[in-house]
């Protein structure tokens, strides 16, 4: 009796089971319907946007082949937008080649545009040279925007021939790359 029993209490928890699985998937079943719809009613849309869409392509074909619906002044208008559009570009090429050449001027030189000024002549024993006695030169305070390049083109230009290698020579440690501002260096004078 207790086998038959418990095949009962078996058969009616599956019993119960399938019916709450099944409206699951049911429930999932018309979750997809309705997406399905809307994609469809999506793409009958979108169909009725193409053939509006086709229409006008030809309606402008037909207007723009006969000659009548494109009128003088509407292509004028054209040709002035398209000309004051090229006035804004040459204007805008024209500010964008200012702003390089300031650039240019910057990282080509100092900041301001000026020339280091030549210190004092002084006496200094050059690290580099020991042995060989002292070597005469500038004493040069680093400024803002300088680089090695641009304080050896000015003390070229003021008749003292100094390259970069020579500075960096004359100051053991100093990094090219990365000048600190108010730092004395030593500018070699060549030998007359």
């Amino acid at each position: 009796m207790k086998t038959i029993s418990v095949w009962l209490l078996i058969l009616v928890l599956s019993a119960v089971a399938v019916p709450a699985q099944d409206a699951a998937t049911q429930q999932q079943i018309d979750q997809l319907r309705g997406q399905v719809q809307d994609l469809q009613d999506a793409q009958a849309l979108q169909a009725k946007r193409l053939t509006a869409l086709e229409k006008e392509i030809n309606d402008l074909r037909d207007k723009s082949s006969g000659g009548s619906g494109v009128n003088s002044d509407a292509l004028q208008r054209l040709a002035d937008q398209v000309q004051e559009i090229d006035k804004k570009r040459q204007e805008d090429r024209t500010l964008i080649l200012k702003e390089i050449e300031k650039l240019g001027k910057i990282s080509g030189g100092s900041a301001s545009g000026r020339k280091p000024p030549v210190v004092t002549t002084t006496t200094t024993e050059n690290p580099v040279s020991i042995g060989t006695g002292p070597q005469k030169g500038y004493d040069y305070t680093i400024q803002r925007g300088d680089t090695l390049l641009a304080i050896a083109k000015a003390y070229r230009e003021q008749g003292i021939r100094v390259t970069t290698d020579q500075i960096l020579k004359a100051n053991p440690g100093l990094d090219a790359k990365n000048l600190i501002v108010g730092k004395k260096i030593f500018i070699p004078a060549p030998a007359q």
